[in-house]
């Protein structure tokens, strides 16, 4: 494709790059991304997308910003307060690339509409902080053949995965989210940044983390996370990478699973 002088100036420590170039740049401004969730994850994971030139960017998210969001959901300032997160998202994503076309979806994701959603993007990438909606994005995702970059939050520390089965092989199954989290651990687990807390850098540095992943999956740059789980622990600076098998008994991956989509 052809780029405009200021898209040339914009992008131009991108197309430097020997393993990205014009051709990667392209792949980027043609790409299609959903997120789920504009919030501790999503707010620095939507501006960096932006910032790379992902061409489309869709934003699901059904809350408003309330003023205990700002100290880690940074797309967001403090006019934004009482707000819906999707529009305060959307017009800072604008002011950052006015290239980028950012479609709000101000709804929650549920099963009357997780598949008509998802299907009009490339790939996922999954903020959400509720193992109902990390399922149901996880099952449409595998009935759709759509890569899911998912990510998590905890107090002091974050874990992220790449989930793309429908690239796996026999000689080398890929798991999707659901060989890692079968089923719902339950309340004991089940806790959001409210009930714990959060120190808010830990956000920019998981969204930052799964912003990277996205744009290698785009690319097909360096290493996959798929198949891998990173861990990240912010009090001892510290990460860790642990394989993350396919499970043959999984009801929505597994060799034997009825083909669904959700919805």
């Amino acid at each position: 494709m052809d780029f405009t002088d200021d898209q040339l100036e914009r992008y131009a420590r991108h197309i430097i790059l020997k393993e990205v170039g014009g051709a990667g740049q392209a792949a980027l401004m043609r790409s299609r991304v959903l997120v789920i969730g504009a919030g501790g994850l999503g707010a620095p994971l939507l501006m960096y997308l932006a910032a790379a030139g992902v061409g489309t960017i869709g934003i699901v998210d059904d809350d408003r910003v309330e003023l205990s969001n700002l100290q880690r959901q940074i797309v967001h300032e403090t006019p934004a307060v009482g707000r819906m997160k999707t529009e305060s998202a959307a017009e800072r994503l604008a002011a950052i690339n006015p290239d980028v076309t950012v479609v709000p979806h101000s709804v929650r994701l549920e099963p009357g509409n997780a598949s008509a959603l998802i299907a009009g993007y490339d790939l996922v990438a999954d903020g959400s902080d509720r193992f109902e909606t990390r399922f149901l994005v996880n099952d449409t995702c595998v009935a759709l053949g759509r890569t899911l970059v998912s990510a998590a939050l905890g107090p002091y520390e974050g874990q992220l995965a790449t989930f793309r089965p429908q690239d796996g092989t026999p000689e080398r199954p890929l798991p999707c989210y659901r060989c890692f989290v079968p089923e719902d651990p339950g309340e004991d687990h089940q806790r959001t940044c409210s009930d714990s807390g959060i120190l808010g850098a830990v956000a920019g540095v998981m969204g930052a983390l799964q912003a990277m992943e996205v744009i290698k999956e785009i690319l097909g740059l360096g290493d996959s996370l798929a198949g891998h789980l990173l861990l990240y622990d912010a009090l001892s600076a510290s990460t860790r990478r642990v394989r993350l098998p396919a499970d043959p008994r999984c009801p929505v991956c597994g060799p034997g699973a009825r083909e669904r989509v959700t919805g």
